[in-house]
């Protein structure tokens, strides 16, 4: 799991990187008002010894070869560098900042258009041919439109789906096509057969509102069970007012200190993520629906009888189905979410005794499955926002 916007070059000290990695961060991408090289090597030492990961926001170097310039053989083409610009430009950039092991890759673009997939596209294969263990991050627009990301699964090829969509607005409300948009990045992430990456809400900002640790925890569960491999946080340190979006207190205030969201983000991310996070990672994305809510969300798909799940009574739930990677393996792995950030949720899931001979419940602490009964439906209770992992064991 990672953040955007950490400590400015003036608070990037070693105790607020340990303060990032206290509270169960793996990476951080660069930025707030980082962009010297000196800057960068001085984080990247930091980010080593706290046990971090950085992607670098280099807007020398690696934004001349993917965002301010296309990559062009035609030299009258308008702002562009040739093939052979940009790969040494990457060259200088993998030389400065490759000696640190703190280095996971470059962030190359956020939100581009769809008229810079081509270029991008270059810019992913320059940098896998010159520097294959690092990766090259693009984050893409919110959208409604399926062409936009299933396009840049075929003409980018990434190495993932990133993007962020940030669902809870002012006055109490959520965004009407939140799961809409997560519907078509999941399918986008099969279709690719790439990890699907998020960024949640931690702020307040123009019409949106300020989430309570149960919607920090709703957000994550919720993009789990639509199947997603990397939780983003947006934003970590707080931007400042003279940005211009009305920000609020994000983990970390302007004046560097914690809110209550930095301590429920740690919990999230200690607690529970890291654990469900080593379980869910290796597999597969099979189905996500929503039970017992009516009107479905725009783009979600509700709840049938499965072979595996006879029948869903109780609370609205988002349920996701996951399975190995092994098509050997019969087993399947439910994420069931509660689908209210504000009220509790109590369920049974009756599972079909043909085809299931045991489920289980995963235990963060234990990292292990208990028992459940098979005798009667799987009782579920769930706080706000909460979630749990069923393991159900094929006969």
């Amino acid at each position: 799991m990672g953040l955007f916007w950490p400590p400015h070059p003036y608070a990037s000290t070693p105790e607020r990187f340990a303060e990032i990695k206290n509270a169960g961060f793996d990476f951080l991408l660069s930025g707030n008002y980082a962009g010297d090289g000196n800057i960068f090597q001085y984080q990247l030492g930091l980010a080593r010894d706290a046990g971090l990961k950085m992607l670098i926001s280099d807007d020398i170097q690696i934004r001349n070869m993917s965002r301010w310039f296309s990559i062009s053989d035609n030299p009258a083409d308008f702002l562009s560098v040739t093939p052979g610009e940009a790969q040494a430009l990457y060259v200088r950039a993998r030389d400065a900042y490759g000696p640190f092991s703190s280095l996971a890759g470059f962030n190359f673009y956020d939100e581009p258009g769809p008229g810079w997939f081509g270029t991008l596209a270059k810019a992913v294969a320059i940098s896998r041919d010159l520097a294959p263990g690092l990766l090259p991050y693009i984050n893409l627009f919110p959208s409604d439109d399926p062409n936009y990301y299933r396009d840049f699964i075929d003409v980018v090829k990434p190495s993932l789906i990133s993007f962020d969509r940030y669902p809870l607005l002012s006055e109490g409300r959520e965004d009407a096509n939140y799961f809409h948009n997560w519907a078509i990045v999941r399918d986008a992430a099969l279709r690719g057969d790439v990890p699907s990456w998020v960024f949640i809400q931690t702020l307040a900002y123009n019409d949106h509102r300020e989430p309570t640790a149960a919607e920090l925890l709703w957000q994550v569960n919720v993009s789990l069970a639509y199947g997603a491999k990397g939780i983003q946080y947006f934003t970590y340190w707080t931007p400042e007012k003279a940005r211009g979006e009305g920000f609020g207190p994000a983990l970390i205030t302007v004046d560097g200190q914690r809110t209550p969201r930095y301590d429920a983000a740690r919990e999230i991310n200690t607690t529970w993520l890291h654990q469900v996070g080593r379980e869910l990672k290796p597999l597969v994305s099979e189905s996500v629906v929503h039970t017992n809510e009516n009107p479905l969300p725009n783009g979600a798909v509700g709840f049938t009888p499965t072979n595996l799940v006879s029948g869903i009574a109780g609370n609205s739930l988002v349920v996701g189905t996951f399975r190995s990677r092994d098509t050997a393996v019969r087993d399947r792995w439910l994420l069931v979410a509660n689908r209210s950030h504000s009220s509790r949720a109590r369920a049974s899931i009756a599972l079909n005794q043909q085809t299931v001979a045991g489920a289980g419940q995963f235990d963060p602490k234990g990292q292990s499955y208990t028992p459940a009964t098979m005798r009667f439906p799987v009782p579920v209770y769930l706080a706000p926002g909460e979630a749990t992992l069923l393991k159900l064991t094929a006969k």
